[in-house]
């Protein structure tokens, strides 16, 4: 049997990053324009965004914590992988058939029900399936995938629209790449040749991954309250006077340089260390929020605003292969349902209370106070030991 080039990834491995691919480009044919089909097509307001938005994020980030526990208990990863892909690409396009807010939010609900079963064992396979030396390089390529496809989403939504498809019609025709994945998925990806081993009945999860692991959730969780939603960073630059359309091309760039910089990032993660590249995300992050509490050219905050895509590329990669390299193998869905969870959870908070700083105190305020949270999460990477089994 030829054994795979050391330098490719597994099959597996891109497969997935494809499947990603075409969700994104799914996805995002529908979530820009859902605030406009709200409140022109059905009527609703703001308050009914947030409900949706709200439920939909809040269900994603307990599920997650749900089928990474029961991919370990079952053994099995694949078939999450593919239910909560074929969940969410079922609910997602009829969204063009909602006559009312309460069907938007059934359907997005759906949508993140499929999320939340779908996330930590396809993370969970991902690290299975990929030599521990290139998790990095695997996990960069996965989300560089991911935002490729949330380049294209907005692209091909905008094109159709040109051409005087209604939105309804852009929604429903979101259904193609979301039945691109199911085959993909049926076809592409497989599960590793060796089962995980079982872990015991009820080990307590904390105290059977390596030392830092809890220690590496607890910086995670410090950083993110202090990473609110990325559209006060828009909200930001439309107050010193980027115009709408402007905006618009900065968001689709924005994911433009994460995807190279997910690329750049894996590698990084791989041949510098989880820490190195975690550590300069984390300051290019600071860096990024104290410019925006500071300056007030226009033409600073949008350099700013693209360089704030490179830190997604430095920590993307580094901390899905760093939660990989904490947990052993029988653990690892726990411990990317842990890893989506806590983050998850945190994000609710950090953008409420950014939103409260800003009313309070004004916009300097808010980013200066996220700056300071990312230094301080920086702080406490730094007690994370390194993994006793790397190569586990």
């Amino acid at each position: 049997m030829t054994r795979p080039s050391p330098s490719r990834l597994p099959r597996t491995v891109i497969a997935l990053g494809w499947v990603s691919l075409l969700t994104d480009l799914s996805s995002e044919m529908i979530y820009p324009l859902l605030p406009v089909f709200l409140t022109g097509v059905l009527g609703a307001g703001a308050a009914a965004l947030g409900v949706i938005e709200g439920v939909a994020e809040a269900t994603a980030s307990v599920l997650k914590v749900v089928s990474g526990y029961w991919s370990d208990r079952v053994r099995r990863r694949k078939p999450l992988v593919l239910a909560g892909y074929a969940a969410a690409g079922a609910a997602r396009p009829l969204i063009g058939l909602a006559t009312s807010w309460v069907g938007v939010l059934g359907l997005r609900f759906a949508d993140r029900v499929g999320k939340g079963v779908r996330t930590s064992p396809r993370d969970a396979l991902i690290a299975d399936t990929v030599d521990p030396a290139r998790r990095g390089r695997a996990f960069g390529f996965h989300r560089a995938m991911d935002h490729a496809g949330a380049v294209a989403g907005p692209v091909a939504a905008a094109g159709l629209l040109a051409l005087g498809m209604p939105l309804r019609g852009v929604f429903l025709l979101a259904a193609v790449p979301a039945a691109a994945v199911i085959l993909v998925i049926v076809k592409g990806v497989r599960e590793p040749a060796a089962p995980a081993p079982r872990p015991p009945a009820e080990p307590g999860v904390a105290g059977s991954m390596e030392p830092g692991f809890g220690r590496l959730l607890a910086a995670l969780v410090v950083f993110t309250l202090g990473n609110s939603t990325d559209a006060f960073l828009l909200l930001r630059l439309t107050d010193v006077g980027v115009p709408a359309a402007g905006v618009a091309l900065l968001w689709s760039a924005h994911h433009a340089v994460k995807m190279g910089a997910n690329l750049l990032g894996g590698r990084l993660a791989d041949r510098a260390g989880r820490r190195p590249a975690l550590l300069g995300a984390w300051a290019l992050y600071a860096a990024v929020y104290a410019g925006f509490a500071l300056a007030e050219a226009p033409a600073v905050l949008v350099t700013l605003f693209l360089a704030y895509g490179a830190y997604f590329g430095l920590a993307e990669p580094a901390e899905r292969a760093w939660a990989a390299d904490l947990a052993p193998r029988g653990l690892r869905g726990r411990a990317y349902g842990l890893y989506h969870g806590a983050v998850g959870l945190a994000a609710l908070p950090a953008s409420l209370g950014f939103g409260l700083l800003w009313k309070a105190f004004g916009a300097p305020a808010a980013f200066a106070t996220g700056a300071a949270l990312a230094l301080a999460a920086a702080a406490l990477l730094l007690a994370v030991p390194a993994p006793r089994r790397p190569g586990a």
